[in-house]
């Protein structure tokens, strides 16, 4: 068995978390979640079993080459030191798939096009003027170019088509969820298969199938036709196929699954679908538009669903739609999770229920939020006195922040303070007033300023003013205005008769 190396496993915004979960339970080791990408280390069975069990990766890469390039040139000359015959031979075609985040390289299709001549000249170079085809689709070995400012990584594609197209949709209606998004939603929301699942408006079925196929504990990948690690020079036919037809952990499905929707062409449609996954046997479907729901089919259990937004797909009154899905959660599903993806903010003010969780998801291209509703009797006091939760920590155990058990014995001044920093100075730090009310600093204030803009004020303070030449003032305290006006009279003076200078 080969030694550990390093992958990568791209998914969908918001749903780097739930990829990591994934990948750890299937024995991966330093798993990091980054953006839109986890990035992971293992061997080749882990390779496989990533591609074939991970129900939220887009696609599982392999690099083996990396180095710096700030033109084009550089990038030509450094991907042409690079030994290609150890990744295919002459009789094999290749495909690039380009990422550019750069100021050096503004053109992913340009650098595409300096690769694929540094790999096309190599083989000449070397085989008589022989090299491997290029082909855009279906290749048999696909190199991802990732170039971010100057640092430029060459992956191998191990998955081929991007594995959110499972391979059992026959027919879709319009506007479909992803596969990869409708799992990953599923999975956030902590279902197993140990309660019961309902989508009343399944549009295609995406959200049951994947419900089925997360409650069965069959692996995603099992519908492909191919991948594209199948073609590597190091393909290890024995371990994938055991790997493969390993149905050891499936399980049977005891809980119901329940899609309805309003349209009888859609139904139609998802059932399609199902039995071309195979789980057809544990989902019922059925014409019913969620106006006619007055009865919860179970105590308690899981909504998960996917309503029109408005955008390539509408309703004739929108806001009366919301109205009626949040007045069906509280009057009909009592006791149930509801999860809701939309994309406008006032439409979820229609349901008028308060979410206990939002995660910002990206649905195709557009910047959607999933809403979690717990649904109770009551009100939130009541219920989470009695032992209800309205937010579950899905973190690792590894990953929750331990706290420290509240000691009552613990003295104020045992508790742990800041270091001593010998460098600052006392008037450099914060100080507050004290024993003084707020209007009276603001006096103060006012005072300090006057003195400062008015120089003449000091001499009006008869203490500054002995302090500074050690005599008493030669000018009289002023009783009146210190400054006399043109017109001014004084009084008891013969000027009272208002005789003016």
């Amino acid at each position: 068995m080969e030694h550990d190396f390093k992958m990568v496993a791209k998914t969908l915004k918001g749903l780097e978390a739930v990829l990591a979960n994934e990948l750890r339970g299937l024995g991966a080791r330093n798993v990091a979640p980054g953006h839109r990408m986890v990035s992971f280390e293992g061997d080749l069975e882990i390779l496989y079993k990533a591609n074939l069990c991970c129900r939220t990766a887009l696609r599982i890469l392999k690099p083996f080459y990396s180095f710096k390039a700030d033109n084009p040139d550089t990038l030509y000359d450094r991907c042409k030191e690079f030994d290609w015959a150890s990744l295919m031979t002459i009789d094999k075609t290749f495909a690039i798939d380009t990422v550019v985040n750069s100021e050096s390289f503004k053109h992913s299709r340009f650098v595409t096009y300096r690769v694929k001549d540094a790999i096309v000249d190599w083989f000449r170079d070397r085989y008589a003027d022989k090299r491997p085809g290029v082909r855009l689709t279906e290749a048999d070995v696909i190199i991802n170019v990732h170039i971010t400012d100057e640092e430029v990584t060459l992956s191998l594609d191990s998955s081929g088509e991007s594995l959110h197209k499972r391979g059992y949709r026959v027919a879709q209606t319009e506007a479909p969820i992803s596969e990869v998004l409708a799992a990953g939603i599923i999975l956030m929301s902590g279902y197993k298969g140990d309660k019961a699942f309902l989508d009343p408006m399944c549009g295609s079925g995406t959200f049951a199938i994947e419900a089925a196929m997360i409650a069965a504990n069959i692996m995603p990948g099992v519908y492909r036709k191919n991948f594209a690690f199948e073609q590597w020079k190091d393909f290890d036919a024995e371990l994938f196929d055991r790997l493969y037809n390993d149905d050891s952990q499936e399980r049977p499905v005891e809980n119901p699954i329940i899609a309805t929707d309003i349209s009888p062409a859609a139904i139609a449609i998802a059932e399609r679908n199902a039995k071309s996954a195979g789980v057809a046997r544990y989902i019922t479907f059925q014409v019913k538009p969620i106006s006619q729901w007055e009865e919860a089919p179970a105590k308690d259990g899981l909504i998960v669903t996917n309503p029109p937004y408005g955008e390539r797909i509408s309703a004739p009154d929108m806001e009366g739609l919301y109205q009626m899905i949040g007045s069906k959660l509280k009057h009909v599903f009592v006791g149930w999770t509801a999860w809701i993806i939309g994309y406008r903010e006032e439409y979820f003010q229609k349901i008028g229920l308060a979410p206990s969780e939002k995660v910002s998801l990206m649905n195709g291209s557009l910047d959607c939020e999933l809403r979690q509703y717990v649904i109770f009797e009551g009100n939130k006091r009541d219920f989470r006195a009695a032992g209800g939760k309205l937010k579950e920590d899905k973190r690792p155990a590894a990953e929750r922040r331990e706290r420290k058990p509240f000691d009552r014995e613990r003295k104020p001044w045992e508790r742990d303070r800041k270091p001593f920093d010998r460098e600052r100075k006392p008037w450099e730090r914060d100080r507050k007033p004290f024993g003084r009310k707020p209007w009276e600093r603001d006096n103060e204030e006012a005072a300090t300023r006057q003195e400062s803009e008015n120089p003449l004020a000091s001499r009006r303070n008869p203490e500054l003013l002995k302090m500074v030449v050690n005599r008493a003032p030669s000018l009289p305290k002023a009783s009146g205005p210190v400054m006399r006006s043109r017109g001014w009279k004084k009084k008891g003076t013969d000027g009272d008769k208002g005789a003016r200078d």
